[in-house]
């Protein structure tokens, strides 16, 4: 293989293995003078003219091994000169200096070096690795993910059921006939219709497995899943209060029950306050008066940012500490709205949620568990949804997303 074939790091090795040999033949003949010196014998002038030719030689191959070197470093990543190597550093010391110059005379001192290894974080065999003594720094306890804030049951009236299935009479109709009457004549009569709405609990549940060591080794993990087992059956029935669509083992929501937004008036440029102003107005007209709104965050965050032809906001205040309130209701934020939707509504009015299980952590052997030292953690609840007035909940878009 020529020279100009040879890459950089070959040729590297190549100068340091002359420049080993060159360091060897400079200690052989430094050796013979020493002992030519200790016997009393007088230094031939061929002895050191060799010396001088050896040495000469080392020092050109040691400049080639430090320029190579000093290449292969900045074309590494530029991160400065290589270390000298052990033979650099013997024949650059003041004690080979100084041997040289006596012409390695019998009462020098001769020459050595002292290698001491590099400390470095390293964790391999090699000398100076010490990274296996560092100990990392474990900050106690466990980072948990965030957690939506969950809102929606807490619009609702609550309450309680026994057995699986839920009925309740809801007027469908009603015919108002009253009206004034003349002495004698005929009163007028009203009509009057009802209709039996049946409903079931629902059961939401998921668990996990995990094994009875990891459980006693880690005292906060029981605990951490726990509450997420349970802050899991929190997401899904938020989910399905909104909008499950009463198939299957599905909750009939409020949304696919609610009443669609239909202005009830007219206005000239109205923005999101003035949507859901009507909306408000809507729910009044049916004779349920509303108690809150529901939106996504980034719906709220439109209104709120919104401002007059001077700049000013018109109801936020970057400042203030109020809870989130339009026209004197309560928002509530959701993610489990959708985008550019909104629901007004008579909440407590409108709908109720019936618990037939409160939501619950149970622990148990399952098939095999028992002689794997595992345990089977287990999180459920079973619920139901009446929505008793569906003209009670005005559902519509905001129209900023096509």
């Amino acid at each position: 293989m020529s020279t100009d074939t040879k890459s950089a790091a070959e040729l590297a090795t190549e100068i340091k293995a002359a420049h080993e040999r060159a360091i060897g033949e400079v200690k052989s003949i430094a050796d013979e003078a020493l002992g030519k010196a200790k016997a009393g014998e007088t230094l031939t002038t061929a002895l050191k003219e060799k010396a001088d030719e050896a040495l000469l030689k080392m020092n050109g191959l040691t400049e080639q091994v430090a320029e190579m070197e000093q290449k292969l470093a900045r074309g590494n990543g530029g991160r400065g000169e290589a270390e000298k190597s052990i033979g650099e550093r013997f024949v650059e010391g003041e004690g080979f200096k100084s041997f040289q110059e006596s012409g390695f005379a019998k009462s020098a001192r001769g020459a050595d070096l002292k290698i001491k290894a590099t400390l470095t974080s390293a964790t391999s065999n090699s000398a100076g690795s010490v990274g296996d003594a560092v100990a990392p720094t474990r900050l106690p306890g466990i980072l948990e993910l965030p957690q939506r804030r969950l809102t929606v049951r807490d619009l609702l009236s609550q309450g309680r059921m026994d057995g699986n299935s839920l009925e309740y009479v809801k007027e469908t109709g009603f015919t108002n006939g009253a009206a004034t009457v003349a002495e004698g004549e005929t009163k007028p009569s009203s009509d009057i219709k009802f209709d039996l709405v049946t409903t079931s609990a629902k059961v939401i549940a998921h668990w996990m497995k995990a094994s009875k060591q990891i459980l006693d080794d880690v005292a906060q993990l029981r605990s951490v899943i726990d509450q997420r087992l349970l802050y899991g059956l929190a997401y899904v029935e938020e989910q399905q209060l909104l909008k499950g669509d009463g198939t299957g083992q599905n909750l009939n929501g409020i949304i696919p029950q609610a009443t669609a937004y239909t202005p009830p008036l007219t206005l000239t440029d109205a923005t999101s306050i003035d949507q859901v102003r009507l909306m408000m107005l809507q729910a009044a007209l049916a004779e349920y008066p509303a108690t809150g709104i529901v939106m996504n965050p980034i719906d709220w965050a439109f209104i709120e940012t919104l401002k007059d032809s001077q700049g000013r906001y018109i109801i936020g205040n970057p400042q203030g500490s109020i809870n989130a309130t339009l026209w004197n209701l309560p928002v509530v934020e959701t993610q489990a709205m959708t985008v550019d939707k909104v629901l007004v509504g008579a909440f407590r009015l409108g709908a109720q949620v019936f618990d037939r299980w409160d939501a619950r952590i149970e622990t148990a052997y399952v098939n095999d568990d028992f002689i794997r030292n595992l345990v089977t953690i287990l999180a459920e609840e079973r619920l139901a949804l009446a929505v008793y007035r569906p003209e009670a909940f005005i559902y519509g878009d905001f129209g900023r997303v096509a």
